[in-house]
Protein backbone atom coordinates (compact mmCIF):
# COMPACT_ATOMS: atom_id res chain seq x y z
CA UNK A 1 0.00 0.00 0.00
CA UNK A 2 0.87 3.44 -1.03
CA UNK A 3 1.28 6.33 1.83
CA UNK A 4 1.43 9.93 1.74
CA UNK A 5 3.27 10.99 4.46
CA UNK A 6 6.16 13.02 6.20
CA UNK A 7 9.55 12.19 6.18
CA UNK A 8 11.73 14.03 8.58
CA UNK A 9 15.18 15.84 7.92
CA UNK A 10 16.88 18.56 9.94
CA UNK A 11 19.16 18.90 12.92
CA UNK A 12 18.30 18.27 16.10
CA UNK A 13 15.77 20.77 17.99
CA UNK A 14 14.87 22.38 14.29
CA UNK A 15 12.98 19.44 12.34
CA UNK A 16 11.85 20.10 8.77
CA UNK A 17 10.09 17.24 6.74
CA UNK A 18 9.70 16.25 3.54
CA UNK A 19 6.46 14.79 2.25
CA UNK A 20 7.03 11.54 0.38
CA UNK A 21 5.07 8.61 -1.79
CA UNK A 22 6.33 5.12 -0.20
CA UNK A 23 5.92 1.71 0.43
CA UNK A 24 4.09 1.94 3.76
CA UNK A 25 6.17 -1.55 4.78
CA UNK A 26 9.43 -1.65 3.27
CA UNK A 27 10.51 2.01 2.17
CA UNK A 28 9.75 3.27 6.19
CA UNK A 29 13.02 1.34 7.77
CA UNK A 30 14.85 1.95 4.35
CA UNK A 31 14.14 5.17 3.61
CA UNK A 32 13.67 4.49 -0.21
CA UNK A 33 10.64 6.71 -1.68
CA UNK A 34 8.46 6.57 -5.03
CA UNK A 35 8.64 10.41 -5.64
CA UNK A 36 8.88 13.45 -3.01
CA UNK A 37 6.12 15.74 -3.33
CA UNK A 38 6.94 18.62 -1.27
CA UNK A 39 8.52 20.50 1.90
CA UNK A 40 6.93 21.00 5.37
CA UNK A 41 9.00 23.53 8.03
CA UNK A 42 6.42 23.76 11.19
CA UNK A 43 8.62 26.06 12.67
CA UNK A 44 7.97 28.74 9.64
CA UNK A 45 4.57 26.84 8.73
CA UNK A 46 6.57 27.02 5.24
CA UNK A 47 4.60 24.35 2.91
CA UNK A 48 5.98 24.01 -1.04
CA UNK A 49 3.93 21.07 -2.51
CA UNK A 50 3.39 20.09 -5.67
CA UNK A 51 -0.12 19.67 -5.75
CA UNK A 52 -1.23 18.19 -9.20
CA UNK A 53 1.40 15.24 -8.30
CA UNK A 54 -0.65 14.87 -5.28
CA UNK A 55 -3.89 14.48 -6.92
CA UNK A 56 -2.82 12.07 -9.57
CA UNK A 57 -0.61 9.69 -6.12
CA UNK A 58 -4.34 9.94 -4.57
CA UNK A 59 -6.37 9.28 -7.29
CA UNK A 60 -3.79 5.82 -7.99
CA UNK A 61 -4.77 5.15 -4.19
CA UNK A 62 -2.18 6.77 -1.92
CA UNK A 63 -3.78 6.84 1.34
CA UNK A 64 -2.29 10.21 2.77
CA UNK A 65 -1.69 9.83 6.83
CA UNK A 66 -4.12 12.05 9.45
CA UNK A 67 -1.46 14.58 9.59
CA UNK A 68 -0.91 14.82 5.66
CA UNK A 69 -4.72 14.95 5.09
CA UNK A 70 -5.29 17.70 7.26
CA UNK A 71 -2.38 19.63 5.85
CA UNK A 72 -4.13 19.26 2.23
CA UNK A 73 -7.73 20.33 3.51
CA UNK A 74 -5.61 23.41 4.87
CA UNK A 75 -3.91 24.04 1.23
CA UNK A 76 -6.92 23.49 -0.41
CA UNK A 77 -5.69 20.73 -2.26
CA UNK A 78 -8.53 18.25 -1.37
CA UNK A 79 -12.09 18.95 0.42
CA UNK A 80 -13.92 17.37 3.46
CA UNK A 81 -13.33 17.05 6.99
CA UNK A 82 -9.69 17.07 8.82
CA UNK A 83 -9.07 14.03 10.83
CA UNK A 84 -8.26 13.88 14.56
CA UNK A 85 -4.57 12.96 14.10
CA UNK A 86 -4.37 13.01 17.87
CA UNK A 87 -5.04 9.82 19.99
CA UNK A 88 -8.14 9.32 21.55
CA UNK A 89 -7.81 9.78 25.98
CA UNK A 90 -9.43 6.88 27.32
CA UNK A 91 -12.01 8.02 30.04
CA UNK A 92 -10.88 6.68 34.03
CA UNK A 93 -13.84 4.90 35.01
CA UNK A 94 -15.28 5.46 38.76
CA UNK A 95 -13.88 1.68 39.66
CA UNK A 96 -10.19 2.21 38.51
CA UNK A 97 -10.20 6.15 40.82
CA UNK A 98 -11.04 4.16 43.73
CA UNK A 99 -8.71 1.45 43.05
CA UNK A 100 -5.67 4.22 43.12
CA UNK A 101 -7.46 6.01 45.58
CA UNK A 102 -6.62 3.19 47.41
CA UNK A 103 -3.56 1.94 46.61
CA UNK A 104 -2.60 5.64 47.67
CA UNK A 105 -3.62 5.65 51.20
CA UNK A 106 -2.32 2.26 51.62
CA UNK A 107 0.69 2.64 50.66
CA UNK A 108 1.50 6.06 53.25
CA UNK A 109 3.87 5.83 55.86
CA UNK A 110 3.38 5.44 59.71
CA UNK A 111 4.24 8.97 61.54
CA UNK A 112 8.33 8.55 62.69
CA UNK A 113 8.61 8.25 66.38
CA UNK A 114 8.64 11.68 68.39
CA UNK A 115 12.01 12.17 70.11
CA UNK A 116 12.31 12.28 73.97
Amino acid sequence: MLMIRFQRIGRTNDPAFRIVVLEKERAAKAGSIVELLGTYNPRSRALTLNEEHVKEWIAKGAQPTDSIHNLLINKGVITGKKVNALPRRTPITSVEKDATINVVVEAEPEPAPVAQ
